[in-house]
């Protein structure tokens, strides 16, 4: 960093005159004195050159609006202090004067504002005098800076904008392109600083901050809205789940100006049916791509033998939680009815029901009938028995009237 300073005095009406470095007097300017403190700093990268920031004063008396626009049309602005230790430099740097200095702090709408920058006063940056501000006789809206009093040095006071004072006028050091567009420039002594706006860092705050990358979760999807760069401060990323799945979180996080993402990312859960049991009779195998009993599973029922399945054999988890068919039933086959041969008796088991699959019937015939046949039957898993019935013939030998 370079740094010239140049204190140049101009005493006129055939005064002495004086100056450290060089001597510039405007005789049709005869009534000005001004102080011109000049700091120069070589910027670097790309834009190069050489800015200035430099204070400025006028001795001639004016009123509020006079000093300010003799203030902007030579310089930037009448002046508007940004911290205590400016305060300390100008009550060193500048001379006494009878009627002090006017600074841009004005009562706007009955809010001290500092008029260029339209920046409202700060209960920080506060350097009244004590009892200050009194509006004493009222329309006490404009306001003096005490340079080198003895009493309140430096300290500012409210008074009436027509009273005639010097002007404390200054030219920036911020340009354009001092600072990125996501930053404020702010006048320093001797220097410049850019104050980033939340989210961006960097000497002109011309980086953005950035949040860890993310992945959409496991059966979801993501979109997400990057108003400056990918996964970075403002940046935006919703989640939406596949179809069979509830999002279990939240469905949006935000990128904040820390760098954090607001919320953690949700999972998706897949969507469960109730669970099933294989119908009385029937063996049951499912295929579940997820997890047992869930959204996409598919469960297939079959009958054992000797019996009939009614219904629809398979049955599928939709993305509702609602499997798509009922369960079947698994109906026992059934044999014609039997009826016990003549001079037969006839027993049966029946371990399903009477003459189905399964059963079993006995014949045995009366006393003195010999029984001509297969003497039992049993119900098969086609409906057929598997004997006819057997029949009693009479024993001649012991029929009666026989010979």
């Amino acid at each position: 960093m370079k740094k010239a300073t140049v204190i140049s005095f101009c005493k006129l009406n055939n005064e002495m005159l004086y100056s450290s470095n060089y001597l510039r007097c405007n005789l049709k300017n005869s009534f000005l004195v001004i102080l011109s403190i000049t700091i120069n700093h070589d910027l670097s990268g790309d834009r190069g050159g050489v800015h200035g920031w430099t204070y400025h004063y006028s001795t001639q008396n004016m009123d509020w609006d006079s000093a300010r626009h003799w203030c902007m049309q030579h310089y930037t602005d009448m002046l508007a202090i940004q911290n205590q230790e400016e305060i300390v430099y100008l009550n060193t740097m500048l001379p006494h004067h009878p009627q002090y200095y006017w600074i841009s702090l004005r009562k706007v709408k009955g809010v001290w504002t500092w008029m260029g920058t339209n920046k409202t006063l700060t209960k920080e940056a506060k350097n009244w005098a004590l009892g200050e501000p009194n509006n004493r006789g009222k329309g006490q809206d404009c306001v003096e800076i005490y340079i080198q009093r003895k009493k309140d040095e430096a300290k500012w006071n409210d008074e009436k904008c027509t009273r005639k004072k010097g002007s404390l006028c200054y030219t920036a050091s911020c340009s354009e392109n001092s600072c990125s567009t996501h930053a404020e420039c702010l006048e320093n002594i001797g220097n410049y600083t850019c104050q980033c706006q939340p989210g961006f860092k960097g000497p002109q705050c011309q980086d953005v901050i950035q949040c860890d990358s993310l992945k959409a979760p496991l059966h979801a999807s993501m979109s997400c809205q990057d108003p400056v760069e990918k996964f970075s401060y403002g940046s935006t990323c919703t989640m939406d789940c596949e179809e069979g799945f509830v999002l279990v979180g939240t469905n949006s996080t935000h990128c904040s100006s820390l760098g954090n993402w607001s919320h953690t990312l949700p999972t998706c859960q897949v969507i469960q049916c109730d669970s099933l049991k294989a119908p009385l009779h029937a063996s049951m195998s499912c295929q579940d791509p997820v997890e047992k009993f869930s959204y996409g599973s598919t469960c297939t029922m079959d009958c054992e033998e000797g019996f009939v399945l009614v219904g629809t054999n398979s049955t599928h988890c939709s993305s509702l939680g609602n499997w798509s068919h009922t369960l079947p039933t698994c109906q026992v086959i059934q044999c014609d009815s039997l009826k016990a041969p003549l001079h037969a008796s006839m027993s049966c088991q029946d371990p399903v029901e009477k003459f189905s699959y399964g059963s079993t019937c006995t014949m045995d015939c009366e006393e003195g009938f010999v029984l001509v046949g297969t003497n039992s039957t049993h119900c098969s898993s086609l409906g057929n028995w598997s004997h006819t019935l057997p029949t009693c013939q009479g024993n001649e030998v012991n029929v009666p009237g026989s010979r």
